[in-house]
């Protein structure tokens, strides 16, 4: 590998014009293909073969009128409450907003809850209509029966006197008849009075259904609506979305302002804002600290640029062919970005130290890429692996993300090994300042030198911090072992769900939506539960709303649920849908035993009613992706782990460094979700990271983290330890290989590990909510992994070991093919003088 990357770099450097070229027709090329071929990015985290699609596609099918997507918009009345003036601007908003293109239909809080409070007094009243109904019933059938006993007499009288029966017929038979038809009379108002009982019966049970959910608040001062979409709130494009929201915020002018929810104002459209900005802005601080000139550090940043570009360009290309979710390309730039200036400043930074000390420039970038570069495609192939293998669990947004961001990365290695170098042959001698090339020549001149990165490593070794480790492994091991422990502990609490309004950043259109709707009418209503019954055939309009009734009521009765009301019924009445109002938000841990508890009753309401039961919506939904998610874990990261062991064991030859790699992995993973248990779910500095109503951490973030920081850390470990093992494989003894190597690596990975911390930290404030506990999980993770594990702990432990670092049974030995990730075939080969080529 390092002779064909030896040979690649080479090749760069002569024909740089040819690289640059071809990297300059693929980014046109998946730039035209993306604004072509693009789709609609969306937050829609369905799992195919759950219960929530399952019966969500059944409802699509069988009610399509209930099957679209719902949201809400909260009204804020003026001091004083509405008026009929405000009132009157509220419901003709929402009749506008009716024009809209997918907008079925909006309820109107006014009018809904004029309808709920009249229903008592509608009650009353029927009540009495029935009690003056009965009392007429009652007189009539007196009469009736005085008149039945007048005509019995009569004729018992005419009997006796021995009238023939045909002049008894014809004497009372006029009497008889108007008998008959007063008891058929009095019949039908009996029937007609008991259709009424049954009828206000419903009513009551309506009205008790209901008597737990407002549509405007007690105090007048907030009102709710919904507006009813023909499609799902992820198929609403970005038109649509604006124009709900425009036509909402004409209420202004009536002195009411208009909050629409998360569903409709978030916005997915833009994956660059201002905080990932200032996180590129540090990372290009720190590459000119570092390189000493804005050439120098331009060129990982271009590099990146170009990686992300034609990476993030291929994921948009193929999102109209895939359902993709918004954060595919955002962590497909996350990661693109990071390692893009990594990879590249680490061939950067070998071709430099290689120039100062006197190699040709073309010999050096050829060198730099095929061992440097070496250390990069190994590293990458980590990432790579472990983004890939989110395929494993088959969650399919889940498996577009991973192999949108592997992808991405992918570029970030082949931009590194081609265009960097073609790029260094480009910059020349520009790549080092004047000011370091003067130094370097005065220090080259002096007899018996040694070179100045030389004479800086030594430095290093024996006073920097790896002397320091070094000195005080044993301390070192226990401090760092006692500082990831600590901050793992929050990490036993972890909570998982998926974001709802309350996470959104407190200024947020959003979040004042979900806070005005909590405080009015309660969290539950922000995250209704959608329950469907599948009812028994031939069942009558008067059966069906009973059977409705019946089934409302068992859901009411579980523990947190404020109400749970019929919302519609199939034209065959075969299918009946619920609206569950639970006591807490969707993300909250009650809500999802509420789940739990309604799922558990399907048998029950089946054995009980004949219905059988099941859960879809939003909330429900969002219980059953972090389930699944939380389910997928285990195997996820024994395939991860397990790939990624013979990958480092083929890298470096040895049983302990893959495996002190992953214990150390592990370390820094659990500290990390410890961290992330803290901040966003128990709102530790949460005025810091803008975490105004802390809750449970995003379902997802565990796999991703576990997938990203895996492979990162193994990053670091390659260009770390494989510093260690080429000093070792020059001749030093294992105790000095781990000081010189460390030396070596240590300025560029912590030069790297700050750019990779800075650019995750700008997107710990994105605009995208569900990005923000990623940025700040990835940023953490890393930063805890560089300097406390493979900073502090790796070389702490392998001084500890000594040669036993790099044991490797010999049968072993035989059987794992060379890969030479240290480059020692380039060093034990003659250059011919002749054509500058490597031979052996």
């Amino acid at each position: 590998m390092a002779l064909f990357l030896y040979r690649l770099g080479k090749f760069s450097y002569r024909r740089r014009w040819l690289v640059i070229s071809l990297w300059l027709a693929a980014l046109v090329a998946v730039g035209g293909s993306a604004a072509a071929f693009h789709g609609t990015l969306s937050n829609n985290f369905q799992i195919p073969g759950t219960e929530t699609q399952r019966i969500a596609d059944k409802l699509k099918e069988e009610l399509p009128s209930a099957s679209g997507g719902t949201a809400t918009i909260v009204f804020e009345a003026p001091d004083g409450g509405f008026t009929a003036g405000s009132r009157a601007a509220v419901s003709d908003a929402l009749e506008k907003l009716k024009t809209v293109q997918d907008v079925r239909g909006t309820v109107d809080p006014f009018a809904t809850q004029a309808q709920v409070d009249q229903a008592g007094k509608a009650i009353t009243d029927g009540e009495q209509q029935l009690a003056a109904g009965q009392a007429q019933l009652d007189a009539s059938r007196v009469q009736l029966e005085a008149g039945q006993a007048q005509l019995a007499a009569a004729e018992q009288q005419l009997t006796a006197a021995g009238a023939p029966a045909a002049l008894i017929e014809a004497q009372l038979g006029q009497q008889k008849a108007a008998l008959a038809e007063g008891q058929a009379r009095l019949d039908a108002g009996t029937r007609e009075l008991e259709a009424g009982k049954a009828k206000l019966e419903l009513g009551k049970r309506q009205a008790e259904a209901s008597s737990a959910i407002r549509f405007v608040s007690e105090d007048n001062q907030a009102a709710v609506a919904q507006v009813q979409f023909n499609t799902s709130i992820n198929g609403l494009s970005p038109e649509v979305r604006q124009q709900v929201q425009d036509i909402a915020h004409e209420t202004s002018a009536a002195g009411v302002t208009a909050y629409a929810s998360k569903e409709i104002t978030e916005d997915i459209s833009e994956l660059f804002g201002a905080a990932e900005v200032i996180g590129i802005a540090v990372a290009a601080l720190v590459l000119i600290l570092m390189l000493g000139t804005l050439v120098a550090a331009g060129l990982p940043l271009l590099m990146a640029i170009v990686g992300v570009g034609v990476g993030v360009g291929i994921t948009f290309a193929l999102s109209g062919l895939f359902d993709m979710s918004s954060i595919s390309p955002m962590l497909a730039l996350m990661l693109g970005l990071a390692v893009g200036i990594d990879y590249s400043l680490f061939i950067v930074n070998r071709h430099r130290t290689q120039l100062l000390a006197g190699m040709d420039p073309e010999e050096s970038v050829a060198r730099a890429t095929g061992t440097s570069g070496n250390a990069v495609v190994f590293a990458g192939l980590t990432v790579i692996i472990a983004l890939a293998a989110l395929v494993v669990p088959g969650l399919p947004f889940l498996a577009v993300m991973g192999l949108a961001a592997a992808g991405t990365v992918a570029v970030a290695v082949l931009v590194a090994i081609t265009l960097t170098p073609a790029m260094l042959s480009l910059i020349g001698r520009r790549v080092i300042s004047r000011r370091a090339w003067a130094k370097a020549e005065a220090h080259n001149a002096e007899p018996g030198h040694e070179s100045a990165d030389e004479a800086k490593d030594r430095e290093r070794s024996t006073h920097g911090w790896g002397g320091l480790v070094t000195r005080h492994p044993v301390l070192a091991l226990a401090a760092g072992v006692l500082v990831l422990g600590t901050l793992a502990l929050p990490a036993t609490q972890l909570q998982l769900a998926l974001p709802d309004g309350g996470s959104e950043p407190v200024d947020s259109e959003a979040y004042q939506a979900y806070d005005l709707t909590a405080r009015s009418f309660g969290e539950g209503v922000t995250g209704p539960i959608v329950a469907v019954g599948e009812f028994p055939a031939n069942l009558d309009e008067a059966q069906a709303q009973a059977l409705q009734f019946d089934v409302a009521d068992k859901l009411r009765a579980v523990d947190n649920v404020v109400a749970a009301v019929p919302v519609a019924l199939s034209e065959d009445r075969r299918t009946a849908v619920f609206q569950v109002i639970p006591e807490e938000g969707p993300a909250s841990a009650s809500t999802v035993q509420v789940v739990s508890e309604l799922r558990g009753l399907n048998g029950e309401i089946q054995s009980g009613y004949g219905v059988a039961m099941g859960l879809t919506g939003q909330t429900a939904g969002n219980v059953d992706v972090s389930t699944k998610l939380g389910d997928a874990l285990p195997p996820y990261l024994a395939i991860v782990v397990g790939l990624s062991l013979v990958l480092l064991l083929l890298v470096f030859r040895s049983i302990v460094v893959p495996l002190l790699a992953t214990g150390g992995f592990l370390l820094s993973l659990a500290a990390a979700f410890g961290a992330v248990v803290a901040v966003y779910q128990w709102g530790w500095l949460g005025g810091v990271f803008d975490v105004a109503n802390p809750g449970a951490v995003l379902s997802f973030l565990p796999i991703i983290l576990i997938g990203v920081l895996f492979g990162l850390a193994m990053d670091y470990q390659v260009f770390i330890a494989s510093g260690m093992r080429e000093a070792y494989m020059h001749g030093s003894s294992a105790k000095e290989a781990v000081r010189v190597g460390f030396s070596h690596a240590a300025a560029v990975v912590t030069a790297a590990a700050i750019i990779m911390v800075s650019v995750f930290a700008g997107f710990i404030f994105s605009h995208l909510t569900m990005v923000r506990p990623l940025g700040f999980a990835m940023a953490f993770g890393v930063l805890l992994d560089a300097f406390v594990v493979r900073m502090t702990i790796v070389p702490a432990v392998m001084f500890l070991l000594g040669e036993k670092s790099w044991w490797l049974p010999r049968w072993l030995d035989r059987i794992l093919p060379d890969v030479d990730v240290e480059g020692a075939k380039l060093n034990r080969a003659e250059a011919a003088p002749a054509s500058g080529e490597l031979v052996h």
